[in-house]
């Protein structure tokens, strides 16, 4: 019910034509004020069910965002090497040298169990270095991240000036830590107790992570990850001679790209051969450009479709089996996390596939082919265990939502 249209409500509308940034803060002083009201002192209501009065109260469980808003919610900055808010400054990322990129490659292995093969694997992964002695990040409690992070830094408070929270970067800013602000919801006498205050948006995470495998593994122009750099920089940090250019600058063709015969089987069989029941899924025929040898116009539905319902099998004929397996695994992780009904086994089997499948991946697609989003994969099924199905912490419902609500606007400039 929480998630149906009609139990949705436009409470802010924040409009302008400049970034907001950290003045979010400003247009969220209104909702931040109710709900302490709501919390402290709760407001008189009436049951229809008792015929009778009741005081009311309520919570802020969590927020619900894409990626760029949750820097804006959280005031931790999403972007660069430390753009995980869940790792923070314990990061193992690092910049490419030729691609200028920030990179996780080679940073999912600390999340292995001590003892498993792959940590003492120094091959297929950065060269001569080993994850004998790395461990995953410590989970910071709300109150740790007030005191130990976001108080040490100290930053001015952004929504009472209306700045840009980036105006005055503090010391360290980028180095040990990315705040920008200190978030108005730290206001909220319950934020420090919980766990999940934001979400990390699945349906996105899941989006962006197709579109780097399909367009890097279809190979496609200015969208694959898969470029000269890129093969630089394998050469710089793997130990791949397979994939180096060599000294006339070829590069020779990869394990994990289809031949043109390939790609163009993979285009006809999900062009005439794909069908789906009657509202499970858009025409996917119709993203298919034969003539350009790619998928163009899939929606953020369209590729949540494909990733958990084909990708687990329709390479198999298609790529070697290593690289088959690496993808397939992707696709039945996503398609068990998203499942209506989460059972904590399966959690627990979610946390420890989405390491090996990543690492998996590691062995097979060059460095720059993983960026925050793939990073982010790795923190989710811990969400999952905090804050149970994603269906109800995912961006479908409001982006549903906020179509409608943009199809009433007769000018899309000047809305009414």
């Amino acid at each position: 019910m929480c998630m149906n249209e009609e139990y949705l409500f436009l409470t802010i509308l924040n409009s302008g034509p400049n970034h907001p940034r950290s003045s979010l803060d400003v247009f969220l002083r209104p909702l931040i004020d109710e709900l302490k009201e709501l919390w402290n002192n709760g407001v008189e209501a009436f049951d229809a069910s008792l015929n009778q009065n009741f005081n009311l109260k309520a919570v802020l469980m969590w927020t619900i965002s894409d990626f760029p808003a949750y820097g804006m919610l959280s005031g931790w900055t999403t972007h660069g090497r430390l753009s995980c808010p869940i790792c923070m400054d314990d990061t193992k990322a690092f910049q490419l040298t030729n691609g200028k990129k920030t990179c996780w490659f080679d940073c999912h292995r600390r999340y292995l169990p001590h003892g498993h093969p792959l940590r003492k694997n120094k091959t297929n992964f950065l060269k001569r270095k080993d994850a004998l002695n790395d461990y995953p990040p410590r989970t910071l409690t709300g109150k740790q991240v007030l005191k130990e992070q976001i108080r040490q830094v100290n930053p001015p408070k952004t929504s009472e000036c209306g700045g840009n929270g980036h105006d005055v970067k503090k010391k360290g800013y980028g180095n040990w830590h990315n705040w920008h602000k200190e978030s108005i919801f730290w206001e909220l006498p319950y934020w420090t107790d919980l766990n999940l205050r934001h979400n990390l948006d699945v349906m996105h995470i899941e989006k962006n992570f197709f579109d780097n495998i399909i367009n890097t593994v279809m190979n496609v122009k200015e969208k694959s990850k898969d470029t000269v750099k890129a093969r630089l920089d394998i050469a710089i940090f793997c130990n791949r001679k397979d994939l180096h250019v060599d000294d006339y600058g070829r590069a020779p063709f990869p394990i994990f790209r289809l031949t043109p015969q390939a790609k163009e089987r993979l285009l006809e069989c999900v062009k005439h051969e794909v069908k789906f029941p009657d509202g499970y899924a858009s025409d996917l025929a119709s993203c298919v450009d034969i003539d350009g040898g790619k998928f163009s116009g899939m929606k953020s539905h369209d590729c949540h479709v494909f990733m958990e319902r084909l990708l687990p099998f329709i390479f198999a004929e298609l790529l070697p089996r290593n690289v088959h397996l690496a993808l397939s695994g992707v696709g039945v992780f996503f398609r068990d996390l998203c499942s209506r009904s989460l059972k904590q086994f399966t959690v627990r089997s979610l946390k420890e596939n989405i390491v090996i499948i990543l690492c998996n991946l590691e062995k097979i697609f060059p460095p720059v082919f993983f960026d925050v989003m793939e990073h982010l994969a790795v923190h989710l099924p811990y969400e999952a265990e905090l804050g149970g199905p994603v269906q109800y912490r995912w961006m479908y419902p409001f982006e549903r939502f906020f179509k409608k609500l943009k199809s009433k606007a007769k000018n899309r400039r000047y809305p009414a």
